[in-house]
């Protein structure tokens, strides 16, 4: 999900040094701590969240903390070692700022700075301290027993020595038709986005006799939100580096592909790929889009179109349409300023780009009023397109300003970011576009621009846009007037109009609430929507002095989420063409899995307890619950194959905001009614 910062991820915890790690001598300078400090800060990382970032610091949902990479990082000119002890203070634990004492925090970062090559001194690390005050200058060389770290890599990458495309599609009018097709075509199922598919062999009668039929560990420590698809039998899935065939009946690795990262990874996740005439495409946490064969997994080439070292990076799922490829990087809270492009797909050149947060001379840079100390940023996306094909609008879902949270700080609407906004998908050019949370003030990201139906309402077919976000309200718009028609709750929402101000305000949806990465999915057999969401809710203060720290985590105050124990999800079944709602199925822990509904009456759901679920769609009752193994927070996808409809799901922590116990490795899991 999101808002897991470059900097709410660059200092959190690990365990133990890895034996050999350290490859030169320490500083020959002291470092602003005491050997005591850093011996006391290992048990802090150990307890506080060794889990994100490995207990050998090497990493693991979250980035290193130690080595090339990591130090690259914090080499931006003029650092001092206040500067991380600050983003410490305001970001750790993630989504918990605030919630561990600062004594422990101090010796949490002397222990990080004595596993970095400093040198412990005589005068403790504290708030204050004359120490902090130096520049931070690493000493130590590393490099990643694993061989795992970043190296230089130039902007563009030649295909592997004879690779050419697949030669089974799909092609354009393949994907034109997705929403009629039996396999999974796009990230969403279609380009309207519905996650809605037409079998209906296993049906509302039947469920209940749903059996796995075979599965995929996938073998990787990573946050597992991806969402496959399928196509002629294969399906194909992605990790952060790696991307994957497999055979969609019987799980069996058809290849694997390994990215070797070439520079900053600041979020390790990645939710999936997009298939066009033989060619995967995908993007990869260091900011290159990269194209594959469908059938051997060769490389057809690489081009680096993000700037990772900005704090850029991808974890959506893109979306081809003719020779384009389209796709937005996240990281609004990495300061960067937010972008939606346009990519050949023969070779990855630009073709045209829009920016989510204006520039000097562009419409609507003048809704952002900041003071000359408060750069502008944020815009990011993180979530997949939808397209209407007939008129060539693409739909965006823009994600928060910065710098997070008081919204003081950045006076006016601050477009275009929590908009819903449409460009011509050929050209890039601005057609319409609405705002949904102006002047955000709680992280409320417009997460999803999607899905696009028709219904009648009032005796008169109207073209219609579901949106909805971390605030918790799905609203439908008219596409032609761009009108809401309804808006409506999908959790708890409470102090939503309060501003976030020096004074502690609790208010629902938190930083973890609402909708997340995965949307509502549109039932043409039903007519209803379905939307999964989060009742989680948090503590918001903005900080009395924001420090503005370039390349790191852009925050003005800080979010405490209640504990776990308090969050709940909720999968709400909406009448589409009215809002009212007509059923709501409680969860114990937050949905963030996906959703999707079928022709058979079926709505299929994944819990964070690791169950996935069929529900009746019309009713919501439960017909068949099966447990993973592990939280689930990726896709949920049926197809045929072989004259037989499988269900495929995803399972293994999403990320470690989601789990509070062991949340299982990744793993595809397919089931299939038993064969007769």
């Amino acid at each position: 999900m999101k808002l897991v910062l470059v900097s709410i991820t660059v200092v959190a915890c690990s365990a133990t040094l890895a034996a050999g790690w350290l490859q030169s001598s320490p500083s020959s300078a002291d470092g602003p701590f005491t050997e005591a400090q850093a011996t006391r800060g290992k048990e802090v990382y150990a307890r506080t969240c060794a889990a994100c970032h490995g207990p050998d610091l090497q990493g693991a949902a979250s980035i290193p903390l130690v080595g090339s990479s990591f130090q690259a990082r914090w080499r931006f000119p003029a650092l001092t070692v206040d500067d991380l002890f600050y983003i410490v203070r305001k970001t750790m634990p993630p989504q918990a700022a605030g919630t561990v004492p600062v004594d422990d925090l101090s010796d949490a970062v002397a222990y990080l700075l004595q596993a970095n090559g400093y040198r412990p001194g005589p005068t403790p690390l504290a708030v204050g301290a004359a120490g902090l005050k130096q520049p931070l200058a690493w000493a130590g060389k590393y490099a990643s027993p694993t061989g795992d770290s970043a190296i230089a890599g130039p902007d563009v990458l030649p295909g592997d020595a004879g690779a050419t495309p697949g030669t089974t599609g799909p092609d354009q009018a393949a994907l034109d038709g997705a929403g009629r097709s039996t396999d999974w075509l796009v990230h969403t199922h279609d380009y309207a986005g519905t996650r809605y598919s037409p079998l209906s062999q296993i049906d509302t009668s039947n469920a209940a006799r749903l059996v796995p039929t075979c599965m995929l560990q996938v073998g990787e420590a990573d946050s597992f939100q991806t969402g496959p698809i399928v196509h002629a039998g294969t399906m194909y899935l992605a990790t952060a580096k790696s991307t994957i065939a497999i055979d969609a009946a019987t799980c069996r690795v058809k290849w694997r592909h390994s990215w070797r990262l070439r520079g900053d990874a600041s979020w390790n996740r990645n939710r999936g790929v997009a298939l066009k005439d033989g060619r995967v495409v995908r993007g990869t946490p260091d900011g290159y889009l990269v194209a594959l064969s469908s059938e051997t997994g060769a490389m057809l080439w690489a081009r680096r179109v993000a700037d990772s070292a900005a704090g850029e990076t991808f974890t959506m799922a893109p979306v081809i349409y003719d020779d384009l490829i389209l796709i937005g990087p996240a990281g609004s809270e990495n300061n960067i300023k937010g972008w939606v492009g346009a990519f050949r797909l023969a070779d990855g050149t630009p073709v045209w780009r829009f920016n989510t947060v204006p520039r000097p001379g562009e419409p609507g840079y003048d809704t952002w009023q900041n003071p000359t100390n408060i750069p502008m940023a944020g815009g990011a996306v993180w979530t997949s397109f939808s397209l209407d094909t007939a008129t060539g609008d693409l739909h965006v879902a823009v994600t928060n300003p910065a710098p997070d949270l008081p919204a003081h700080l950045r006076p006016g609407s601050n477009l275009y970011t929590n908009s819903i906004l449409v460009l011509d998908v050929r050209t890039g050019k601005h057609r319409w576009h609405r705002s949904m949370v102006p002047a955000d003030s709680h992280d409320w990201d417009l997460s999803h621009a999607m899905p696009l139906f028709s219904a009648t309402i009032g005796g008169a077919s109207r073209r219609l846009v579901a949106t909805v976000g971390k605030d918790g309200i799905l609203r439908t718009l008219d596409r032609e007037t761009h009108d809401i028609v309804y808006a409506t709750p999908v959790t708890t929402i409470k102090n939503a109009d309060l501003p976030v101000t020096t004074t502690p305000t609790h208010a629902c949806p938190g930083v973890l609430g609402g909708v997340e990465w995965n949307g509502p999915s549109y039932s043409a057999t039903t007519g209803m929507l379905y939307v999964p969401a989060v009742d989680w809710c948090s503590t918001f203060i903005a900080d009395p002095e924001p420090r503005y720290i370039p390349g790191k985590s852009y925050l003005g105050g800080t979010a405490a989420r209640d504990p776990a124990e308090k969050s709940q999800g909720w999968l709400t079944a909406l009448d589409a063409t009215t809002g009212v709602v007509r059923w709501k199925h409680r969860s114990p822990r937050p949905m963030v899995a996906a959703v999707t509904s079928t022709a058979g009456g079926l709505v299929l759901a994944g819990e964070l307890t690791g169950d996935f679920l069929a529900l009746d769609g019309r009713t919501g009752d439960v017909l068949y619950r099966f447990n993973t193994g592990g939280s689930m927070g990726g896709g949920i996808v049926t197809y045929e194959t072989g004259g037989r409809q499988y269900i495929a799901v995803a399972s293994g922590t999403p990320s470690a905001f989601w789990v509070d116990r062991n949340g299982g490795a990744p793993t595809i899991v397919v089931f299939a009614l038993p064969a007769i």
